[in-house]
């Protein structure tokens, strides 16, 4: 079996729209929740997002090309080319056939489909766009990458919601592993911070509703938080067999060593109140890589800011780890970008990916009082320096869904 290894990083995301932005803000502690300004909140419970800035997708890919991908696409292309760019990566040199791409979205196109329907019910079916369902549908960040970076190879959108990154990186990592690519382009993107969006999450009490302190609104493990903050993003990494990146001498990043997946069987959207999906795929992940849970250095929690899903998952945690967890450092990065949904779990194996190279844990920000039923180190409000060698990367999803993707310090 080939080992496999990432070679490239790329991020569009609350936090910045480089790997190198985000990274120097999550290990400093900063949120990035402000008001929402893309459309009128007034009659919205909640007013704040984790919304990327800066981004001009006319200057990164051109008017005409802009306009014929929604704004997931966008993020997972200029996320996918910055990564492609990390990796050094030729295409004339490369079998192209074997070069894959596996990226996937919870909701595609929801603002597309918005936008269309309004101009449906206003000016007639006539000048409904011939490209609303090809900018809608969710395999389409993974076709427009496909088509941009000449991957020939297996393609793939995962739609496990919320855990569609480590999905993604995970089922990469196992076709790599057994011989079936050599490159695989993966990860996911989202771009659901929309009115209809905030609406059914807010009539759904799940939305944090504090409005006035944005940046304090996304609070794992804290008694006081009132649900999670809507996000959006995309992130991709370039996963390679070892002996192909050695023999073109690629930098490497780190190693992915092992996956789990697993579901709940339980809610259409809750969690299992005793984390038995969260704890099984996490059981799964340590399995495959090969490693007792006392091998872990650091575990980046799914960790959205609700009452259920952050008890459920330290519960699981404790099972596995037993009286180990109380010594393994739990960071929550959603507390600074809030839930980037589609996206956050390539997100979070980025910043895992940084924290494995850098020796440093970023913060969960805003823990001011634990809840009393999570009471792990979650690495409260200030980034910690560690020797850290093994990782896991939680991701959890609406319909029960668990990925956890084990990563590893590389080492030749």
């Amino acid at each position: 079996m080939e080992r496999v290894v990432i070679t490239g990083m790329g991020v569009i995301s609350p936090l910045g729209n480089t790997v190198d932005q985000f990274w120097s803000r999550l290990a400093a502690g900063e949120s990035g929740i402000t008001p929402i300004d893309s459309f009128d909140t007034t009659h919205f419970k909640t007013k704040i997002a984790g919304s990327v800035q800066a981004f001009d997708p006319n200057a990164r890919f051109g008017r005409k090309e802009a306009r014929r991908m929604d704004r997931f696409s966008q993020f997972a292309l200029a996320a996918a080319e910055e990564a492609w760019t990390h990796s050094g990566l030729r295409l004339e040199e490369l079998d192209r056939e074997r070069l894959g791409v596996y990226v996937g979205s919870g909701v595609g196109g929801i603002q597309t489909l918005m936008d269309q329907g309004e101009l449906l019910r206003s000016r007639g079916p006539e000048r409904v766009s011939p490209t609303l369902i090809p900018m809608l549908i969710s395999n389409m960040a993974a076709a427009m990458i496909s088509i941009k970076l000449g991957a020939q190879g297996p393609t793939l959108s995962p739609v496990t919601a919320c855990s569609i990154g480590n999905t993604a990186i995970g089922e990469a990592f196992r076709l790599i592993r057994y011989g079936g690519a050599d490159v695989i382009i993966a990860g996911g993107a989202e771009a659901a911070v929309t009115e209809i969006a905030l609406a059914s999450f807010g009539n759904a009490t799940a939305l944090s509703t504090r409005n006035g302190e944005p940046q304090g609104a996304s609070r794992p493990f804290d008694q006081d938080r009132d649900g999670f903050v809507i996000a959006e993003g995309g992130a991709i990494v370039i996963l390679e067999s070892l002996s192909h990146a050695l023999r073109r001498d690629a930098v490497i990043y780190g190693e992915v060593t092992g996956y789990g997946a697993s579901s709940d069987a339980y809610h259409m959207v809750a969690t299992h109140p005793e984390g038995i999906g969260a704890y099984q795929a996490m059981k799964l992940a340590l399995s495959e890589a090969g490693i007792s849970p006392g091998e872990v250095d650091v575990i980046s929690a799914h960790a959205t800011s609700t009452i259920v899903g952050d008890r459920s998952e330290t519960l699981a945690i404790k099972k596995l780890f037993g009286e180990q967890a109380y010594r393994i450092p739990v960071t929550a990065n959603k507390s600074m970008t809030g839930h980037a949904l589609g996206a956050a779990g390539g997100l979070e194996a980025i910043a895992l990916l940084k924290s494995l190279q850098e020796g440093l844990i970023p913060p969960t920000i805003n823990l001011e009082q634990p809840d009393e039923y999570c009471d792990l180190d979650y690495v409260p409000n200030v980034a910690r320096q560690a020797d850290l060698k093994i990782g896991i990367s939680n991701s959890f999803g609406f319909g029960g869904h668990n990925a956890v993707i084990v990563l590893r310090k590389y080492e030749a």
